[in-house]
């Protein structure tokens, strides 16, 4: 008689936790579809099961470690939207506030992010957080300087985390005023017509 199959709702969830552990210690290099079974202690035929190739672990892995910024700024929305908040104070703040949490986790989300560079599967993931954070940006910008602020911030991000220098916040803040314009033509008042 065969053995019965073993009821395991979580075991997709435990191969993407995995996959994740897996790409912040060895790096993408480092994955396989056995590497993450030996992690997640699931047999190989169930990492394939859930996850036909590669890149389909990595689509849900990098899903899953996207959350990291975009959860940071859905979680100040309503600052965002208020017209009364110094929004490059906030962004700045912002990131900051997400730098200087789980390092290994903005490391790894980034890791993962550009890794789309060379596997097409992976860039509309890696495109979905950016349009996020820019939809939530743009609420109290235009849409153009919205995504000029979110790739200003990507960028300040990339230089900290290469570097291992510390964040520096009011750099931060001033670069972002300087794409917002003070009182310029970023502002939501700037859309009126008048």
């Amino acid at each position: 008689m065969a053995a019965a199959r073993r009821y395991d709702p979580e075991r997709r969830q435990r191969i993407i936790d995995a996959a994740i552990r897996v790409v912040g210690r060895a790096g993408i290099a480092g994955l396989s579809h056995r590497s993450v079974a030996a992690e997640a202690d699931v047999p190989l035929g169930s990492t394939t099961y859930h996850f036909k190739t590669l890149d389909d672990l990595l689509v849900a892995a990098l899903r899953q470690a996207n959350e990291g910024f975009a959860k940071v700024v859905r979680e100040h929305r309503d600052c965002l939207a208020d017209p009364d908040c110094d929004l490059a104070a906030e962004l700045a703040r912002m990131n900051g506030d997400w730098l200087g949490g789980d390092r290994a986790g903005v490391e790894l989300e980034y890791e993962l992010y550009l890794a789309a560079l060379r596997r097409p599967a992976l860039r509309a993931v890696a495109a979905e957080w950016c349009e996020e954070v820019t939809e939530l940006i743009a609420r109290r910008t235009d849409p153009r300087t919205a995504r000029a602020l979110v790739a200003l911030l990507d960028g300040i991000c990339l230089q900290v985390l290469l570097t291992g220098a510390a964040y520096d916040e009011e750099y931060a803040r001033d670069a972002l005023n300087r794409v917002i314009g003070t009182g310029g033509p970023g502002l939501t008042r700037a859309a009126d017509p008048g």
